[in-house]
């Protein structure tokens, strides 16, 4: 019986919100990432309703709220979670700015650095530092999952937007070609905003989206 509940397993809640920067606010669906077992999680992007996520989790402990990056869609039911179980919510330094401009009076509990290591049930998730879509993005890749989850770093389809502020084309480029291409291909990126895929089916597309721009 202990066996059975020590494996981490992948839950996955679709929240619905809005995302702002630089004056303009978009309707938005978000992918909310739970990883863990039927004693403890962690959760990938508080998004839009910590109602639905603490459902989703139930009576586990929620080990942290991890931010894979700071735009206000990913962040914004981060405080109330932490409020309502105690959680510590990380973050990358290099995108306090934007946590800011959402939550002024509280920060983040703690930092995300590259290669930091975050164990729950048993599993390892290591921190990739993939700045281009934000200065601070992350990863979060798992191998004993098979997956990486890639928040607005790499989707189905390409790189995450880099029009915006703080953001950056080569950037993002150099995130995914160094740090994410380079994982197995049968690795399944677990994305921010819809569909999941694999990194055999985005790898050989890079060059298309470098000569696009986007």
């Amino acid at each position: 019986m202990a066996a059975a509940s020590s494996r981490a397993r992948i839950d996955h809640v679709v929240t619905s919100g809005t995302f702002s920067l630089d004056g303009g606010t978009w309707e938005v669906d978000n992918n909310v990432w739970i990883v863990g077992d039927d004693s403890e999680a962690i959760v990938i992007d508080a998004a839009h309703d910590a109602d639905a996520i603490a459902t989703a989790l139930g009576d586990r402990r929620l080990v942290a709220i991890v931010s894979t990056h700071g735009h206000d869609d990913h962040i914004d039911a981060a405080p109330a979670l932490a409020a309502r179980t105690g959680a510590p919510v990380l973050l990358h330094p290099d995108d306090l700015m934007l946590w800011k401009q959402k939550h002024p009076d509280k920060g983040p509990d703690g930092e995300l650095s590259d290669g930091q290591v975050i164990t729950v049930a048993g599993t390892d998730l290591t921190v990739l530092h993939t700045p281009g879509h934000s200065p601070g993005a992350v990863c979060l890749h798992a191998p004993d999952l098979g997956t990486v989850f890639s928040g607005d770093t790499l989707f189905n389809g390409g790189p995450g937007a880099t029009g915006r502020s703080f953001s950056d084309f080569p950037t993002i480029i150099t995130s995914i070609r160094e740090r994410l291409l380079t994982l197995p291909a049968d690795t399944v990126v677990r994305t921010g905003h819809g569909d999941s895929t694999t990194i055999g089916g985005e790898a050989p597309h890079l060059d298309e989206w470098i000569a696009r721009g986007h």
